[in-house]
């Protein structure tokens, strides 16, 4: 009897263990599953699927990033954003001291340009009561460059095209922009179309062009119209690869550089320490070109320092005035 007993404990023993058995195999085979699905799909693999967008490359293969959306620059916003380079007068200094008088019998004469002109009427009124001599570069195809450029030409005042060219970096120029993979007449065409929208225009100068202005062929393609139609260029210097001024003068070319940019910064204590340094380098060179925009801050500034500059004995021209000199100067 005691046997009996003893042998349907040890059956019971058995079908529990074989009952745990089997319930821990199959935890650690489902286990077992889920960590190879998981290391092939990766961490992230309990995530949805992301659908593939039509021309993306192969799920086996991770699609490259897109570029930013090129970003055109809004009324008055700086040119490019490369006009940080300065040059020939360098890069960020401390600020220079309070203007110096120009010495009796002394030269000094500063040349304002005003950029990316054609969007507002309101921006010329604002010029116009500096009371000096002003180069308006107009941008070809905005909304209002054919009203920009009549009321300058009622006025008298100097204009300039503002040919929109190639930028590296993703930004947008604008309508018209001159591309470096443009074939020769291309580009000859395109410029023609440019100076056709800015009647009376005198010169030209770039907007924008860090990567046209680089292209040789390029920019005597361009500066090839220009020699046609008797204008001059003035090389804005958006890259310190730029070519232009070079090219311009072995074409004969009358043609000029920017020595300042106002307004990299827009804050007004950055634009004044810029206008600063812009007397300083025509009272030591005789002459110097600067470039602004139709920023509040510059606008502000040069209102109050352009009758300060005035009494020291600083003289301000049109940048016509300067093309033949500039490329002269020490």
């Amino acid at each position: 009897m005691a046997r009996r007993r003893r042998r349907r404990r040890s059956r019971r023993r058995t079908r529990r263990i074989g009952f745990g058995g089997v319930l821990v195999f199959v935890a650690l085979a489902l286990a077992g599953v889920a960590a190879v699905w998981l290391g092939l799909r990766g961490f992230d693999g309990l995530r949805p699927p992301v659908t593939p967008e039509a021309g993306d490359a192969p799920a086996a293969a991770p699609a490259a990033p897109r570029p930013p959306t090129p970003v055109r620059p809004g009324p008055g916003m700086p040119s490019e954003p490369e006009p940080a380079v300065v040059a020939p007068n360098g890069g960020p200094h401390a600020p220079p001291p309070e203007p110096a008088a120009v010495p009796p019998g002394g030269e000094a004469l500063v040349a304002l340009v005003i950029d990316d002109l054609g969007r507002s009427l309101g921006d010329l009124e604002a010029l116009a009561a500096l009371g000096v001599p002003v180069s308006h570069a107009v941008l070809p195809f905005e909304s209002r460059t054919g009203e920009v450029a009549a009321a300058l030409a009622g006025r008298g005042a100097e204009v300039l095209v503002h040919l929109p060219m190639e930028a590296a970096g993703g930004a947008d120029p604008g309508p018209g922009t001159l591309h470096h993979g443009m074939s020769a007449a291309e580009l000859a065409a395109a410029t023609r179309l440019a100076l056709a929208a800015v009647p009376g225009a005198v010169g030209a100068n770039n907007h924008m062009g860090s990567v046209l202005s680089a292209d040789e062929r390029a920019m005597r393609a361009v500066l090839g119209v220009l020699a046609e139609d008797g204008l001059f260029f003035l090389d804005s210097r958006t890259s310190p690869d730029t070519v232009a001024y070079r090219a311009a003068a072995e074409l004969g070319i009358p043609a000029a550089e920017r020595q300042v940019f106002l307004d990299p910064d827009p804050s007004p204590e950055a634009v004044r320490v810029q206008f600063h340094r812009l007397l300083a380098l025509a009272r030591s060179r005789g002459a110097a070109i600067a470039i602004g925009h139709p920023l509040p801050a510059t606008l502000s500034v040069l209102a109050e320092e352009v009758p300060r500059a005035q009494a020291l004995g600083y003289r301000f021209v049109p940048v016509s005035y300067l093309v033949e000199r500039t490329g002269e100067l020490p």
